[in-house]
């Protein structure tokens, strides 16, 4: 039993200013329009390749007057993307251009890796990879095809003893650790294209990061469907003694939540049943999107909600 990433989900300032930055600056596709099931007030935004797979979700809930994270142990410390190998240079100038907060390229367990930052201080990376040209990429003409996102490599969560998270890494999800530089220990499922990569960076004992704009709320793992869920919901109980929540339906997925031993929270969603269960594929992210439960009060969420279009 191998997982991978199935989404990313973080915090922002403004909606307009998120929505403007993933889908203009990076090129990503809108791919969910729809509210925090649990404060409807809020934005809850799915960026994605043009199908919105899983492995390539990166989501965000935005808060118009967030304050900012502070980085620490406990927390994804940055989220990774991957871009066919002779993209870099094109993401560079386009940095520049854009005013984008980036870093000079390095070398991470042999890939060239391009980091960079958000508005909100998010940290992401871009990760040149070598024979993904063919795969699906989504391109509306502000990033040409060739360049554009392929969905994730994976996520760095920085941490003060890396050890009991390596083991829920491999014994609940399947990954394998592939190698060491410095301080990151590098993890890899197994057969998976997108969203196979987790490092885990050893910290120490330094205050516990905090959670704000630019900091990631969680990360989720995926399932193929219930069945799959529930073999790795008995495996952490069993052999971690680690409960999750009971099973939330979140209308793309369904899913339980975890607080793993160095403190961030890990999600385990099912593939099924996918964005298009409440429109159609072509027109995904176009119009606001409610859960059944909250329909009753579009008028009342419609109105508090911010302009973002």
């Amino acid at each position: 039993m191998t997982s991978a990433l199935h989404h990313v989900t973080a915090i922002a300032g403004p909606a307009r200013r998120n929505l403007d930055f993933y889908t203009g600056t990076l090129g990503l596709r809108l791919v969910k329009k729809t509210v925090n099931f649990d404060d409807p007030g809020t934005y809850h935004f799915y960026f994605g390749n043009q199908a919105g797979a899983p492995g390539t979700i990166l989501t965000f809930f935005p808060w118009e007057h967030a304050a900012p994270g502070r980085p620490g142990p406990g927390e994804t410390f940055e989220t990774a993307f991957r871009v066919p190998e002779g993209a870099l240079g094109f993401w560079m100038q386009r940095f520049i251009e854009k005013g984008v907060r980036h870093e000079t390229p390095v070398t991470r367990f042999g890939d060239k890796v391009l980091a960079f930052q958000d508005p909100d201080g998010t940290r992401l990376a871009l990760t040149a990879v070598a024979g993904i040209d063919g795969e699906p990429a989504w391109s509306d003409g502000g990033v040409p095809e060739e360049h554009a996102i392929r969905g994730f490599s994976g996520v760095t969560l920085l941490l003060s003893d890396a050890a009991p998270t390596a083991a829920i890494l491999t014994d609940v999800f399947g990954f394998t650790s592939v190698g060491r530089e410095g301080t990151l220990e590098r993890y890899r499922a197994d057969g998976a294209a997108m969203g196979g990569v987790v490092d885990l960076r050893a910290s120490g004992d330094f205050p516990r990061g905090r959670p704000g704009a630019g900091s990631v709320h969680h990360i989720a793992f995926r399932a193929a469907g219930d069945a799959e869920q529930e073999r790795m919901v008995r495996r952490l109980a069993e052999h971690h003694g680690i409960h999750t929540t009971e099973q939330k339906d979140r209308n793309y997925f369904r899913s339980v939540y975890f607080r793993e031993p160095g403190g961030v929270l890990f999600e385990i969603a099912t593939d099924d049943p996918g964005f298009a269960v409440d429109e159609p594929a072509e027109t995904l992210g176009q119009s606001l999107k409610l859960p059944r439960f909250l329909e009753a009060q579009r008028p009342h969420i419609e109105a508090v909600l911010p302009a973002v279009a």
